[in-house]
């Protein structure tokens, strides 16, 4: 490593409070393994890092990298430009953030023509440093003189001139830049109004608004910007400009001078047509980029609960995309995700054929025993539930039983050119049911064929920067998708496209492969997948399961090179191969003392722990930890709801100012930030996550917007805010 990386390692160290030298360890690894396989199973070379501190370490190494050679470039082109000094080189190298950088980097930039580029032209540059010079005496009109010429006629022109340039030198000062930035994010406010309040309701809160830089909300941020480019809102950022005028005159002011008039008034044009705008664009970028990351960081954390769903398993399930005019669409799938038939019935208006749509559903529950009817949370979407439990009432199963689902995405899915592979016979709309139905069966293999920003469980999603919460995105579902693990026989695809090391074109090849030769059944068989050399077999195999195959191993999330660890280990304590999971083994496992045989075997402690826990519950799903859909048989309306009634609920959607609840009314209920805890919580996602199941007091019902408000406190707390 040379020493700019050295430095940039003692960086990440210092900012993340993580030692060195698993940093050090962490940097190598990156360089040519995936974070997934890093994590799990190089623990003992980060000193057991988990994932997110290693996405940390990664994200922030490639940061001051580019920081770094950014700073190489500006060095560089400052240098030919002749301007380049010890002392401006290591102002350069002790930058830490790039706009420090920038910042130094602007009196050299190339720039279009200025005022002060004119000026220079005409070589006004002497009589701007006589200017700055402060002189105790002389005659600023009478130094001019000497610099009139026929571009610059007057004496007024050549002190205008010496003025502007003066305005851009106090304007480029870095160390001014900075003062004058850090002032407004201290004091300066942001300012929004109305530019015609008659016209759109929807920011009408923000009609006459103003709050301190510091102290805004990143949601609130995004909600000004967007009624910004709606050109609903006049957005402006407010400070004191006296106290600012005051500091850079006793900057640049520092003693009584023949010219101190005309480097005041240069002083304050500087500020007011070059400094003020700049850092007013300068700190609603700030604003925006901190609320781009922490909408990029909630939707993420919605997505990763969204996607770790429970599978609900060995249940015959009955999918319903609803719809007025042009009816529910309905499809059956087996308790493996198989299609079986497909339809459409008609129990929303304007047809509202209930009693046929209902000698449907009874046709269908009785000739394939379904058990779970799930139904779709978009249009219609209630009057379609209103139709199903008045059906499970009547029809006196008292298995059957239906839940709501968020839809979002089926839409995407439907008209993808995968959907269309996979059901080539299909019309769009009975995709969807299909993708409704099988989203409680295995949420995760369903929802990775959706593009992730479409599920719909953030805030903002189409405000924000494209490349980086796609980035983002797509690093949680490769998280989710390594944790759980995934079934090599089974596996679409996209599925496998997000294994660790995979890439899409080696998953086709892997789909293709099955296709051709049948189940694979052991691990080794993937070394002869074409372009699945070596590297991506060592990142990939762990994370992909062959259940039934050749050796018990492959079923489990052992790692291949950890094969041989594993048999020692067995041996060592008394069992077999076949015996893993019994009751027996699992008994023998608990009792062996780990620190001590990992010392005989020669191996780390957190890989034999790694190793023994598979071995003990060799087909662990870690999502059936988690609280299933809730299933109901009955409906609730608006009008039922009283404030103090205790009701369970499913977050649908965790955003900063609280969460979304689906009580099984029209529409999700909102639990405020306030309403979540009897203690102060610093975001909603410390309490809540996408998927929970929760218990809810109802707090207020607003029947004319048909807004529930609700309450995770006992009733006792209600009052309590």
């Amino acid at each position: 490593m040379n020493k700019d990386q050295v430095d940039i390692i003692a960086i990440i160290a210092k900012e993340t409070g993580i030692q060195q030298q698993k940093v050090t360890s962490t940097v190598k690894l990156l360089a040519d393994n995936t974070i997934p396989f890093i994590a799990r199973y190089r623990k003992e070379q980060t000193g057991e890092l988990d994932e997110e501190q290693i996405r940390s370490i990664d994200e922030l190494h490639k940061h001051y990298t580019s920081l770094s050679q950014r700073k190489a470039e500006i060095i560089r082109l400052i240098d030919e430009q002749g301007w380049l000094t010890s002392e401006l080189q290591a102002k350069i190298a002790g930058c830490t953030k790039l706009s420090q950088l920038e910042d130094l980097y602007l009196p050299y930039r190339p720039k279009r023509k200025t005022r002060a580029g004119v000026a220079r032209d005409n070589e006004l540059e002497p009589l701007a440093a006589y200017l700055l010079s402060l002189p105790a005496s002389g005659n600023p009109e009478q130094e001019a003189q000497a610099y009139i010429s026929e571009s610059v006629p007057t004496t007024e022109e050549a002190l205008q001139g010496a003025m502007d340039i003066v305005a851009e030198i106090v304007a480029e000062d870095a160390d001014v830049r900075s003062w004058i930035r850090n002032q407004t994010r201290r004091t300066g406010r942001l300012i929004t109004s109305g530019r015609n309040t008659m016209e759109d309701q929807t920011y009408r809160d923000y009609y006459v608004y103003s709050e301190p830089v510091g102290k805004i909300p990143p949601h609130r941020v995004l909600a000004i910007n967007r009624g910004e480019r709606e050109e609903v809102l006049s957005v402006s950022v407010a400070v004191d400009e006296v106290s600012i005028l005051n500091w850079l005159g006793s900057r640049y002011l520092k003693k009584a001078s023949a010219t101190a008039a005309y480097v005041e008034k240069a002083i304050r044009d500087g500020y007011k047509r070059l400094l003020a705008p700049s850092i007013q664009r300068d700190i609603r970028n700030e604003l925006t980029e901190k609320a781009a990351a922490q909408a990029i960081k909630v939707f993420s954390q919605n997505l990763r609960s969204l996607l770790l769903q429970p599978p609900v398993r060995g249940k015959v399930v009955l999918g319903i995309d609803p719809a007025y005019r042009t009816g529910c669409k309905w499809c059956v799938i087996d308790d493996t995700g198989k299609l079986l038939e497909t339809g459409v019935f008609y129990p929303t208006p304007p047809q509202k054929k209930t009693g046929e749509s209902a000698a449907v559903l009874s046709h269908l529950v009785n000739k394939y025993g379904i058990t779970a009817i799930v139904i779709g949370n978009g249009t219609a979407s209630r009057e379609t539930e209103l139709f199903v439990a008045e059906f499970i009432k009547s029809f006196h199963q008292p298995d059957l039983t239906y839940t709501i689902v968020n839809e979002a995405g089926a839409s995407v899915y439907s008209a993808s050119k995968l959907a269309k592979k996979e059901f080539p016979t299909l019309d769009v709309s009975a995709r969807g049911a299909v993708s409704i139905a099988r989203r409680i069966q295995d949420p995760l293999s369903e929802l990775v064929k959706i593009e992730p920003r479409a599920v719909g469980v953030g805030q903002y999603q189409h405000d924000l920067p494209p490349k980086q919460l796609d980035q983002k995105l797509s690093e949680v579902v490769e998280s989710v998708v390594n944790y759980v693990g995934v079934d090599l026989n089974t596996a679409s695809a996209q599925l496998l496209s997000y294994v660790a090391g995979i890439k899409p074109a080696v998953a086709t090849n892997i789909v293709h492969y099955r296709d051709q030769k049948g189940p694979f059944r052991s691990r080794r068989e993937l070394t002869g997948i074409p372009r699945l050399g070596p590297k991506t077999f060592e990142q990939c195999a762990g994370f992909l399961r062959i259940s039934s195959g050749e050796n018990p191993l492959d079923a489990t999330a052992i790692h291949p090179e950890s094969y041989d660890l594993a048999g020692r280990f067995l041996d060592l304590i008394g069992t077999s191969l076949h015996e893993i999971g019994s009751p027996s083994a699992r008994s023998k496992i608990a009792g062996a003392n780990l620190e001590k045989i990992a010392a005989q075997l020669n191996t780390g402690v957190p890989t034999l722990r790694d190793v023994a826990d598979s071995l003990a519950r060799p087909d662990r799903d870690p999502r059936e930890d988690l609280p299933r859909p809730v299933f109901r048989t009955d409906i609730l309306s608006l009008e039922d709801l009283q404030p103090g009634m205790e009701l369970t609920g499913t977050v649908r959607n965790v955003v900063d100012f609280g969460a979304f609840v689906d009580i099984g009314i029209k529409n999700d209920g909102l639990v405020h930030i306030s309403q979540l805890s009897d203690n102060r919580i610093g975001h909603p996602l410390d309490v809540v996550s996408v998927g929970d199941v929760i218990q809810v007091w109802v707090l207020a019902v607003d029947t004319e917007r048909g807004r529930v408000s609700l309450s995770m406190k006992k009733p006792g707390r209600l009052n309590d805010c």
